[in-house]
């Protein structure tokens, strides 16, 4: 099944690889429609979109998917369902192709439902009680997307179709149109774990380790800014795309601080791929779509490995995720070492690596556009701190001695793992500067002073420096960090949004709950009702028999009383 399936992708996605190219180079866009019924005048169509961005999206995706299903193969050898777990992920692609390929909202609807739906399967695949709890976040979270895409198809019904693409550039400046973007801009904002949605990313990482790769790093997670960059037209210059912005910047420098405090390998790169997800929304709020599809496709190969590097990693350290035990990798396990760091280098904006030239390229923008202090200062400083954390993993993971059990097992020979991790790191060395050619033929030349040109790589190297120093245990004793122990926490736990956005929202309709059963159902309801009518008519049968039973000539004389009683009803009939 495992080789079936990679094959068939690898397949299809040098097929797409090809035809986004070509699509690519003679400036083409194909819209198919295809007619599933007819019936007297109402027609069923599926209309599907094919052009340089869906495809090369579409390629990507199934590249990452069969390299993760290659990778699975051995991952996931001791589980006995392995075939079940395949289809989950097949499922998945699938419904993923669907919301790539179309360019109307009926459609764009099952795929991202779909994508929903597996991924909550995905998220529970090991059953215990804290991957039901991540699953039903995670399924919570995404339903209040697929309402607000649910709203849009239904504003959308005065238009007279639901191909949202002939009717983004006409009436952009409508009303029915604004209300349609600020919807899907909140699907989008579910699906894509923005602020105030962010808590199920880092809780979804109850999921197997492949399915981190490709589900909650490279695709799932896209999907929204993918739809918003297909809606584009609607957040330039509009409030709609300020308010994304502010959102994208702060859950860009959340999840930066997060990252920081966080001890478990999966829930660091989660938090880093929050970050990025912040960046690509922030630069498409500015209106610069070509930038953050650029930024999505080269996140989508270093985030891919980097996640798979932390599951050889994991696997080996015997199922423990903790940093803490961690050090010394790189001379037990070099290969993995030599991909971890390199997608980790990549993710900083190391030159000339795959994220150098997304982000790098991102930021000059930023400096060179009218923008507000603030959001210069979210997108310089979460910068700072990507490179901060990952440096810190690096120091925790990578540098001096193990700090597990004396006896371990620690080996790189996972060959089958080692053969979907090199072929990532190809492509996250490569695939940068190939896109980087293809998406922008002529070179942007942005014209800067030279300290504003250096401003990130100074950024970059004081944050990783300051990521390195802050890690050293010699700092840890000697620092006062513990006074601010309140503060610290705030900052760890994501701003406190994992609770806010559980206890918070389930406390008041609980209490609330309570105070109705315990009042109205148990309480006033049964007291008017049944418990007390019942037990009114036990008192009076009790009464009766009393008197039956003591007076024969009472009980005689009701029977007089019932006779007379129906003769009456007779006469007035």
């Amino acid at each position: 099944m495992c080789k079936i399936s990679f094959l068939n992708l690898i397949f299809f996605s040098m097929i797409s690889f090809s035809l986004s190219l070509y699509f690519l180079l003679n400036d083409m866009i194909y819209f198919i429609e295809w007619e599933v019924v007819t019936l007297n005048s109402i027609s069923i169509v599926m209309t599907i979109l094919f052009d340089w961005m869906s495809l090369l999206f579409m390629s990507f995706v199934l590249m990452i998917a069969s390299l993760v299903i290659y990778y699975s193969k051995e991952y996931m050898s001791s589980d006995v369902n392995i075939n079940r777990f395949i289809m989950l992920v097949l499922m998945f692609v699938l419904s993923m192709m669907l919301l790539i390929i179309s360019p109307n909202l009926v459609s764009i609807l099952l795929g991202w439902d779909g994508l929903g739906l597996v991924s909550y399967c995905l998220v529970i695949y090991f059953q215990n009680i804290k991957s039901y709890n991540a699953g039903m976040l995670t399924a919570l979270s995404n339903r209040i997307g697929d309402v607000a895409l649910l709203l849009a198809i239904a504003w959308m019904l005065n238009y007279g179709s639901w191909n949202y693409i002939f009717y983004l550039e006409v009436m952009k400046n409508d009303f029915e149109m604004m209300m349609i973007g600020s919807l899907v801009m909140l699907a989008a904002m579910t699906k894509s774990a923005q602020i105030p949605f962010s808590s199920w990313l880092p809780a979804a990482m109850a999921a197997p380790t492949p399915v981190s790769a490709l589900v909650h790093s490279s695709t799932l997670v896209t999907a929204g800014v993918y739809l918003l960059i297909r809606f584009n037209v609607l957040l330039a210059d509009t409030w709609l795309g300020q308010l994304l912005l502010l959102l994208s910047g702060l859950t860009m420098f959340m999840a930066g601080l997060g990252a920081n405090f966080e001890f478990d390998l999966k829930k660091i790169i989660a938090l880093s791929t929050l970050s990025q997800l912040g960046l690509m929304m922030s630069i498409l709020s500015m209106g610069f779509y070509k930038l953050a599809m650029f930024h999505l496709l080269t996140h989508a190969l270093f985030k891919a490995l980097l996640f798979m590097c932390a599951g050889a990693i994991i696997h080996n350290m015997n199922n423990s995720q903790d940093i803490r035990m961690m050090g010394g990798l790189s001379i037990h396990m070099p290969l993995t070492s030599a991909c971890f760091n390199v997608s980790n280098l990549a993710l900083c904006g190391m030159p000339f690596l795959a994220g150098f030239y997304s982000k790098d390229m991102i930021l000059e923008i930023v400096l060179i556009s009218n923008m507000n202090l603030f959001s210069f200062f979210l997108y310089f400083f979460s910068t700072g701190l990507t490179v901060c954390y990952s440096f810190r993993l690096v120091f925790y993971s990578m540098t001096g001695d193990l700090n597990c059990s004396s006896l371990n097992m620690l080996n790189d020979e996972g060959w089958v793992m080692l053969r979907g991790m090199l072929g990532l790191l190809v492509m996250s060395i490569i695939g940068g500067s190939m896109l980087n050619w293809l998406m922008f033929p002529t070179p942007y030349m942005i014209c800067l002073p030279i300290y504003m040109k250096l401003l990130t790589l100074f950024v970059c190297v004081f944050g990783g420096l300051f990521g390195y120093l802050i890690s050293m245990s010699k700092l840890y004793s000697l620092n006062k960090s513990l006074i601010y122990y309140n503060f610290v926490t705030f900052l760890g736990s994501m701003w406190f949004m994992p609770f806010i956005s559980t206890y918070g929202i389930i406390f008041f309709p609980l209490n609330y709950g309570q105070i109705i059963v315990k009042s109205f159902d148990q309480g006033w309801s049964e007291y008017f009702g049944g418990q007390h009518l019942y037990q009114k008519l036990v008192n009076y049968s009790q009464t009766l028999f009393l008197m039956h039973n003591n007076n024969l000539k009472i009980y005689l004389l009701l029977f007089v009383f019932w006779i007379l009683i129906l003769f009456n009803f007779l006469l007035f009939l």
